[in-house]
């Protein structure tokens, strides 16, 4: 059964707000790469530079294929993972003093409902409303 309007608006207004968080991070990765790479050096992960030329291609391409919908799955999989990944080495309010784990414990709740509203995108698809449907027509 087709999707009903009200279906496709709400899964074309979902994929175009998720794009909302990935793509101006991402571009703002490009135009900060050393900061960028000095912040992801700061919480000791390996190879930062590798690190933050993958997460800049990450949100970017990510965020663009939820905008166009094309390759959406996929994309909302890879973004989700990512998400996750990131919360944990960068959002670790568990390892923050008990006075300062508000903010780092609120980003980081925020990010797993993002990694929630991704994994549901990657289950249901991206609607009719989407270059992946149009290609399957």
């Amino acid at each position: 059964m087709p999707a009903q309007p009200m279906q496709n608006l709400a899964t074309l207004l979902g994929r175009l707000l998720l794009a909302c968080l990935f793509l101006p991070a991402g571009l703002a990765k490009l135009g900060g790469f050393a900061g960028t790479v000095g912040y992801i050096a700061s919480v000791g992960l390996p190879m930062p530079q590798v690190s933050a030329a993958l997460a800049l291609v990450v949100e970017i391409v990510g965020a663009l294929a939820l905008i166009l919908g094309l390759g959406t799955r996929w994309a909302a999989l890879v973004l989700a993972l990512f998400t996750l990944a990131a919360s944990v080495f960068f959002h670790a309010f568990w390892a923050a003093p008990e006075g300062q784990q508000m903010i780092p414990q609120l980003l980081f709740f925020k990010n797993v409902g993002v990694v929630g509203g991704l994994l549901i995108l990657a289950a249901w698809g991206p609607g009719d409303w989407s270059l992946d449907a149009r290609r399957q027509r």
